[in-house]
Order: structure tokens, then sequence, then C-alpha cells
């Protein structure tokens, strides 16, 4: 063999497939970009019934351009106990099914015009102020990368139809019996679980299928591999996660490993069905070999290939669709749940869907929402000790628990945002994220001052001392203020409502007012000799740490409300 014309095959070969593959990410990106927001919605209505299930996940993979980014999508959801297993499942059925839409975009014969779509689009992208338009020309530069890398990939593999080692390799795959069929099958999984992309595995085969390279059963077979090597990625997002993840990733498994040996065992059958429709609809066998401008071509060849996996997928479901219920619970009895000690980390945080940023923020928007949570538990169990001023160690323990989880909730927030942000986000995805970074970061804050109020009582106990009657019934009503304030913030943070900021700031400066007032009536009692310097300090300290927890609170609000 040449090793001239090897490198070159090898050069052109990976240099398309790196375009085709770039191409399919900026297509996915431009899209998400600009219909990102409304995914969420389209996903939830997966939780209707499971034909809608089918039908979203259909539909929003033929949007992305990728199962692999649905599947991972339904993992996360899933692992956030937003989606059942059921729901799940019919989401990642439908992802099958719109995952090949890649190969009917390949059927559309504009190949030679890829590198004029990609130029065109690029200076649009380049030179556009626009937002929408840019990430428009992103999808679109994307559908003409994706073009162009096919070209380069058909015009790469052509040598290896003269080389007779080739020929001599690939016959050992011919699916010329049942064996050889899994044997290409096989292949197709493995290729696809490496690259981790069942469209670049589909480009792959049409390049080779459109010049002659492999013949049409050979790339038939091949597809119906890629339909198993998909799934490593569902697989991968769920490793860590909860059981209900795991099992969402093994129906995934399950549907596709089920689909490829029910269609290899009647494969000969299936492919004839297939090359009736293409004779029919377009007139020719996918195998025709058609000479063009001096060049053997084969015009059907992508049609059948786009075929043989869509009918593939569409009856697949067909068949298990009756079956999701009995097969969700058979996951659920072979994957039990395992009770667990509470995670000191976000055990739900799930890296997956950052590909996917207007659904990333929406799982941190989840753990903001905890951490509101953690909060007003913490003001309502401080109270009593306040009150009674009486130790409790279990409660003691609660409060000084929640506000180490909270900081390390407030961390693991700061680093998945921050992942969301190092990649090319659209703009209110980066606003959505910086709000929720600051947001974290003060509810952290009001942790932190309500422990040191806890800290100061824990302080005066320990030297056998306490607060005064009045000053236990200011420091409880001081309490209450906050406390109210700190969840009227949290129900709008609950609500997304930027109309609070108004009312918190009156409502603000009213708590400002008590807190002078207190101080001032302390000052007095202190002049009068009624209170000792530590029980002194403690009180003026407590009061400080209220106003804090209320400076925090209000600068959520201003989050809220749209303020930098």
């Amino acid at each position: 063999m040449d090793s001239e014309i090897l490198i070159g095959i090898v050069f052109k070969a990976l240099g398309g497939l790196g375009i085709f593959l770039l191409g399919m990410k900026n297509m996915s990106e431009g899209v998400q970009a600009i219909a990102g927001p409304k995914l969420r919605q389209m996903i939830d209505l997966a939780t209707t019934n499971r034909m809608v299930a089918v039908g979203m996940g259909t539909f929003v993979t033929c949007l992305v351009q990728s199962s692999s980014i649905t599947t991972v999508i339904v993992v996360g959801l899933v692992n956030v106990n937003v989606m059942n297993l059921t729901q799940a499942f019919g989401v990642i059925m439908g992802a099958n099914i719109g995952t090949t839409i890649t190969g009917w975009i390949l059927v559309l014969e504009i190949g030679k015009y890829g590198l004029p779509i990609l130029g065109g689009s690029a200076l649009a992208y380049l030179f556009t102020k626009r937002e929408r338009v840019r990430y428009l020309a992103m999808a679109i530069m994307g559908l003409g990368m994706v073009f162009f890398g096919l070209e380069l990939m058909k015009n790469g593999f052509k040598p290896l139809r003269t080389m007779p080692e080739f020929e001599a390799w690939f016959s050992a795959f011919s699916p010329q019996n049942y064996f050889g069929v899994l044997k290409c099958a096989f292949v197709g999984a493995i290729l696809t679980a490496i690259v981790q992309s069942s469209s670049a595995t589909l480009g792959i085969t049409i390049g080779l299928a459109s010049t002659g390279v492999i013949d049409f059963p050979t790339a038939a077979a091949l597809v119906l591999g890629e339909n198993i090597g998909t799934t490593i990625t569902a697989f991968l997002a769920s490793i860590g996660g909860s059981v209900n993840a795991r099992r969402a990733s093994y129906s995934h498994i399950l549907f596709n490993l089920v689909g490829v040996v029910w269609i290899t065992a009647i494969f000969a059958i299936y492919l004839r069905i297939v090359i009736a429709i293409v004779e029919n609809v377009y007139g020719g066998d996918p195998s025709t070999m058609v000479m063009k401008e001096g060049l053997e071509t084969f015009p059907y060849i992508t049609a059948g290939i786009a075929l043989t996996h869509s009918i593939f997928n569409i009856i697949n479901v067909i068949i298990f669709l009756p079956l999701m219920g009995p097969i969700a619970a058979g996951l659920e009895r072979l994957v039990p749940d395992k009770v667990a000690k509470t995670p000191a980390h976000l055990s739900y945080f799930d890296y997956g869907l950052v590909s996917t940023p207007s659904l990333a923020i929406q799982q941190s928007q989840k753990e903001i929402l905890n951490m509101g949570t953690g909060v007003r538990k913490m003001m309502d169990e401080v109270r009593p000790l306040l009150e009674r001023q009486e130790s409790n160690v279990d409660a003691e323990k609660r409060i000084f628990h929640r506000e180490e989880v909270l900081d390390i909730v407030q961390k693991e927030i700061s680093e998945f945002l921050s992942e969301i942000l190092h990649d090319n986000v659209p703009h209110d995805v980066m606003i959505e994220s910086t709000s929720q970074l600051r947001v974290a970061d003060e509810y952290e804050s009001i942790s932190d001052y309500i422990v040191t109020i806890l800290k100061l009582s824990l302080r005066l106990r320990k030297e056998d001392m306490g607060l005064s009657k009045m000053e236990i019934e200011e420091v409880l009503q001081l309490h209450d203020h906050v406390s109210e304030y700190v969840n009227m913030i949290n129900d709008a943070v609950v609500e997304r409502r930027g109309s609070v900021l108004s009312k918190a700031r009156t409502q603000g400066d009213t708590i400002t007012h008590v807190v002078r007032e207190f101080r001032t009536n302390h000052l007095e009692r202190l002049g009068r000799g009624e209170c000792k310097p530590l029980e002194s300090l403690a009180f003026t300290d407590m009061l400080n740490a209220y106003r804090r927890i209320k400076d925090h609170a209000l600068n959520i609000a201003e989050v809220l409300g749209g303020e930098k």
C-alpha cells in the first residue's frame, strides 16, 4: 500500500470528520441558544403521557441534532427527581427516532454547497451585532460544515476502493450471514462508543458507502450497531448519580440492545423492505451505481441508510411503547434503592447538563432554592435556643451542620456555574448564571451570621451569663422581623418576582430603624449599670448580625430586581 496515498486518506478523512463533528456541535449550540429557554418546557410536557414523552424526545433531538444531548438531559432530570423513570424511558425512545434526522439531512444533495453555506454564515456570525441572528448564523454555519466535512470524507475514502488490502480486511465483516451482520453491528457499536457520537459514525458510514468502498448491506449493519454504541454517553452521565439515573441509562441500553438483536435476526428480510421503499420513492436501488461527470456515484444509498435507521427505531418504539411500565418496574426490582447517608456534597448535581446551559441553570436554580429552605430552617431552629437560653445539643448540631452544608453547596454551585460560563453561552444564560452566583453567595453569608448569633449565645452560657429579660424580648422581636423578611425574599426567589425589591427596601429600612432603637435602649441600660460588659458586647453583636442578615437578604432582592 502506497504510504503517500494512505497518509492522504487519513488526513482527508480525519479533517473531514473533525469539520463534520464541529459542524454538528455548532448546529446544536446555535439551536440551543435560540430555543434553549423553551427546551425545559418541551421536556416538561413529557410528564403528561407516554406518547407525548416519545414525541417530545423526538422533537427535542431533531432540534439539538444529538440523541446524546437529549439522553444526558433526561438522565440529569431523573437524577434530580424532575422526571420519573417511565417518562424518561419515553423521551429516550423518542430521542432514538429524532437522531435519525441527521441521515435525512445528509440525503439532501447539497454537499457541493457546503463551503459557500459555511463561508456566508461565518461572515454573518462574525459581523452581526444581534445575538439571535449570530446564533442562527452559527447553526447554519454548522450545517455548512456538516456537508463540507462529509464531502472531504467522501473524497478521502475514494482511494480505498482500489486497495485490495482494505477490501480483503473488510470482507471479514461482510454481512453475508447472521454472524457477519453481528460483526458489522459490533464494529459500528465500538466505533460509536469510542467517539461518543452516532452522528460521527453515521457520517463515516455514509462517506464510505457513497463512494462504493462498502456496500449497502454492510452500511446498514454498521448503522444498526451505532444504536448500541450511542448508549455509552448516557451510561457515563449516570455514573455517580442517583439510582433512578442509572435505571434511565439502563433502559436506553436495553431498548437499543434488544432492538438490534431482533432486527439482525430478520436482517435480510428487513433490507428487502427498505430497498423496495427506496426504489418506489426515489426510483432506484440503494446499491445502484450511476456515472456522473465521469465519476461513479451511488445516488440512492444515503437515503437507504437513513431509511434503515429510521424504520428500525420507529418499529422498536412501537414494540416497546406498551412495555414501558413493566420494563420500568423490572428495572426498579433489578436496581433497588439503597439507603445512603446524607452526602456532604450535591449528590444530584449533574455535570452532564453543562452541555445544555439553558437546562443546567435550572438545576443550579433548584439547589439555590434548597439553600433558601436551609436558611429558613436555621432561622426557625435558632429562635427557641435564644428564647430559653438553655442547652439543646441536637438543635445546635443541626444548625452548625446546615451552615457547613450551605458552605459546600455555595462552593459547588460556583464551580458548576463556572463550568457553564466557560463555554460560548447566550447572553440570557450568562446573566442568569451570574445572578445565581450572587444569590448563592448571599444565602451562604446569611447562614454564617445565623451561626454567629448562636455562637454568641453559647459563649454567654459558657461564662454562666445570659441576656436580661428585656434584651431577650428585643432580640426575639428583631429575630421575628428579620425571619419574616428572609421568608418574603425566599418566596420571591421561588416565584422569580423582581417586584419584591420595593417592598424589601421599605421593610429593610424598618428593620434598620428597629436595630438603632434597640441599640439606643441598650446604651441607656449600660449607662445605668444594668448589664455586664460581656453581655453588652454579645447583645450589640447580635443586633449587628441581624442587620447583616437583612442586608444580604436585600442584596438578593436587588438581584431579583435586575440591579447589579
